[in-house]
């Protein structure tokens, strides 16, 4: 995602004409909202010379210190690592260019640490505050300290581009949870759009309107570039906004100022554990996308109630009063959207729904789905439930479900003559646990599984997603995903800990993954189903910090054919 506006757009603002901007439009363009004229009055107050600072012109907003112009404001934020060398290093090469600077680091207490820059010419004195001021007088622009600048960044950004062209933005649907979002949100989007809405997605598969997705690099971007794509899809008059909602980017305030009218959360496992402490910080992270605090635009929150973790978002949901429906895969449940009965084929699932989510008569409505796996289930349910708070009416959602299209890697079928091969971005214990008892009901032979584990993160993990391919599959073999800067054979070893004799008779350890596919489809018989799990939709491997070119369902299809199976 980029964070630039087109040069044709770009023309100067301030902060003072920002907080006189005008608030009386009433269709959601130019709006600077109170909160955000409060904080830019904070940033002006904070400042050595507020008159200087207030009339300062700019064009945009920077958190990459390469790329900032004279035109510029550079955002300096806290980096995970803490290296206060390095945030100095970006101070410095800011300020040669920038308008100003608004540093989330305090910039004495950074300069008080760090060692003066070469090319500062001033005598070392005992005092290093006083030293650490004496540098900041040095700069050719001025340092604001402004410690709680994620609260208020993304208003920030949009205010910024929409005084540049105010613009209607689309309506956001957002979706967190460790397994279900790129579905979820490709659903929705797909549902809005054959209503006749025009949608846009934001995740791990791409971004951009329906049929022409880029490929990100973060689920979450940051917080500027997920504005500048609200406002780029804005002007490219998308109706509505279906993305992800990350932990990472729940946690680092990446969503600030999106306006995320329907929340969903699918499930909570273990995952992304090398990143939060543990799994209390894990789902309070997730439950600040059902906060009206962090995002006040907030109406419906759609939660899965079969989830153990489900009652944390739910309190946080009503307690910021929203309109909370749950849906669920239990028969027996209260919830507002049931999966009554599930009959699951390898050409998709039929499914008895019953809902009740208004005051008329239950509806029960019978639904035909081309998606495979019971799991994908839950997720039609979630997608339905925001399609029915977009205002689509059930009926007419009935008739759309036959022509929904599963996510690129999730699920995905490769056509082969025989034999029934599948690419899935499980990656995740529980991920592969659902998506091994899916298909083993459909499973007339064996069924095989072909996974690894990541490199440089959560080393807990391994062995227990050893565990589950093992449980859930007849036939394992162990092979590299993305082993990043680690030894593929050291992250096989942890994933073989606690394997007892009995498992090793049905793993096969392969490092190279196309060896690993190449052994499956070699071995599988006629009436076996084997999945390719871990990457899904990722068209690389990481290896020593390199990206090679590797997509599993092309090598599968390659594989296919080697072995006259297509």
């Amino acid at each position: 995602m980029t964070t630039t506006m087109p040069e044709s757009l770009q023309r100067d603002v301030t902060l003072q004409q920002l907080i006189d901007n005008d608030n009386s439009n009433n269709d959601g363009t130019n709006n600077v909202n109170k909160g955000l004229r409060q904080q830019l009055l904070a940033i002006i107050q904070e400042s050595l010379n507020p008159t200087i600072v207030a009339n300062l012109p700019f064009q945009q907003l920077r958190l990459d210190s390469r790329h900032v112009t004279t035109k510029d404001v550079f955002v300096l934020l806290k980096s995970q690592s803490q290296n206060c060398q390095k945030s100095r290093d970006y101070l410095y090469q800011a300020a040669q260019q920038a308008a100003f600077i608004l540093s989330e680091i305090d910039p004495v207490a950074l300069l008080s640490t760090a060692n003066t820059p070469p090319h500062v010419n001033l005598q070392i004195e005992d005092n290093h505050q006083l030293l650490a001021r004496q540098q900041l007088a040095t700069l050719a622009c001025p340092v604001i300290y402004v410690p709680h600048i994620r609260d208020f960044l993304g208003d920030f950004a949009q205010a910024c581009l929409q005084y540049q062209q105010p613009i209607t933005l689309p309506t956001v649907v957002a979706v967190t949870g460790t397994n279900g979002k790129t579905t979820i949100s490709q659903l929705v989007a797909q549902l809005a759009q054959l209503a006749g809405m025009s949608s846009a997605v934001m995740g791990t598969a791409g971004n951009g309107k329906l049929g022409a997705l880029i490929q990100a690099s973060h689920t979450t971007g940051d917080a500027l570039a997920v504005q500048q794509f609200l406002y780029k899809i804005g002007t490219e008059k998308a109706d509505l906004l279906a993305l992800e909602a990350s932990s990472h980017g729940l946690d680092q305030q990446r969503l600030q100022g999106m306006p995320v009218t329907i929340a969903i959360y699918t499930n909570l496992s273990r995952d992304h554990l090398d990143y939060h402490a543990d799994m209390a910080e894990y789902v309070a992270a997730k439950a600040k996308l059902f906060d009206k605090a962090h995002f006040p635009t907030l109406t419906h929150a759609i939660i899965n109630s079969d989830d153990e973790y489900a009652q944390v978002m739910l309190d946080t949901a009503q307690a910021s009063g929203l309109i909370v429906w749950t849906y669920s895969l239990n028969a027996s449940s209260t919830a507002t959207f049931i999966a009554a009965d599930i009959m699951p084929s390898l050409q998709g699932v039929e499914i008895l729904l019953c809902s009740d989510f208004s005051d008329k008569k239950p509806d029960k409505v019978n639904i035909i789905s081309p998606l495979l796996g019971r799991f994908n289930v839950a997720n039609l349910l979630a997608a339905i439930a925001a399609a029915v708070a977009l205002g689509i009416s059930l009926e007419r959602i009935t008739g759309l479900m036959p022509q929904l299209q599963g996510a690129v890697g999730r699920m995905q079928r490769v056509p082969s003559n025989d034999g029934c091969f599948i690419v899935d971005y499980a990656h995740t214990p529980d991920a592969l646990s659902q998506v091994l008892a899916s298909l083993k009901t459909h499973c007339k032979g064996q069924l095989w599984a072909v996974f690894g584990c990541g490199g440089d993160r959560d080393t807990g993990k391994r062995p227990l997603m050893a565990q589950a391919g093992l449980s859930g599959a007849d036939q394992v073999i162990l092979t590299a995903d993305n082993p990043r800067t680690e030894d593929p054979n050291a992250i096989l070893k942890d994933m073989q800990v606690g394997m007892s004799a009995e498992q090793y008779q049905r793993a096969h350890i392969e490092p190279a993954r196309q060896k690993a596919i190449e052994y499956a489809v070699s071995h599988a018989s006629v009436d076996d189903i084997v999945v390719i799990a871990g990457k899904g939709h990722e068209t690389y491997q990481e290896i020593n910090s390199v990206r090679h070119d590797f997509d599993d369902s092309v090598v599968l299809q390659q594989a296919l054919q080697q072995a006259g199976r297509v």
